[in-house]
């Protein structure tokens, strides 16, 4: 048993989709979690910049002593997925977990993939599915203004903006005949029924919070890493920008207040750091 916290990063909110899953399966963990929301988003940024800032993403985790690190971040997961093999405790990302999920989900192996345009343009999930599957065919599509929807409050499958720029990015997913879609970035799921509602409900979502969730949970397991407390698990939050705008979405969000447990630091002074190689 260990009743060191969970790390989990992610560029902002998104990653609070995995926290919400985590929370569901293992109430009984402590969960350090840090959003770069004044970075945010990822998907748009350079690889040399995903690097780095993943690099002091998980060197600030490191430094508050976690036992295993998620980076719930599909644009991490895709670039800079490999920084975990360096770290002293067990890491995932979004990819494995949720490119597993969706060849085992698809009846005609076709399957959609949407996330950033890092994400998409890296071919991480293409190359993942046709691992496991040499059969299946991928069809990617990067959708970079679901972010922004997302961190600005967008997400009802009732507004004609959603689904407006929701149908802009999807429309081609309905001549490739997918049964199966990725949502690819954490920050999806929070759009999870307006996505339903424009792809109907003939084909399948992956939640790549709830499947990474899963995939971490069995890790812990694994490596006798679970808690040992009977009581309830603490959320304790960190942000790179203003901690009130976090703490209102994901208040709503997880459907917890998190006001007294939301802290602004410094993500740069965590740039030399010899947590991470």
């Amino acid at each position: 048993m260990d009743n060191r916290p969970i790390g989990i990063f992610d560029s902002g909110l998104g990653g609070l989709t995995a926290v919400k899953e985590i929370l569901s399966i293992l109430p009984q963990e402590d969960i350090v979690y840090f959003g770069d929301t004044g970075r945010v988003p990822y998907g748009t940024r350079s690889r040399e910049t995903i690097l780095k800032y993943a690099k002091q993403d998980m060197a600030f985790l490191q430094s508050k002593n976690v036992k295993m690190i998620i980076a719930a971040c599909g644009t991490v997961s895709s670039v800079a997925g490999h920084m975990g093999d360096t770290l002293p405790v067990p890491f995932t990302g979004v990819l494995k977990p949720t490119a597993l999920a969706a060849c085992l989900a698809t009846q005609n192996k076709r399957i959609g993939v949407i996330g950033t345009t890092a994400t998409v343009k890296s071919g991480a999930y293409q190359k993942a599915i046709l691992e496991i599957d040499a059969d299946i065919q991928v069809f990617a599509q990067d959708c970079p203004l679901f972010v922004p929807l997302v961190e600005n409050g967008f997400t009802s499958p009732d507004s004609d903006i959603v689904l407006s720029v929701l149908r802009h990015y999807l429309q081609p997913f309905a001549k490739a005949e997918i049964d199966t879609l990725i949502l690819g970035c954490t920050h999806y799921p929070i759009l999870y029924r307006a996505i339903e509602k424009v792809m109907g409900k003939g084909v399948f979502l992956v939640d790549s919070g709830r499947e990474t969730a899963v995939y971490a949970a069995d890790i812990l397991e694994k490596n006798g890493l679970l808690s040992g407390r009977a009581q309830k698990g603490r959320c304790t939050f960190y942000v790179s920008d203003s901690t009130e705008g976090f703490a209102e979405a994901a208040n709503i969000f997880l459907q917890q207040n998190v006001q007294q447990t939301v802290e602004l630091i410094d993500i740069e002074a965590f740039s030399q750091t010899h947590y991470v190689n």
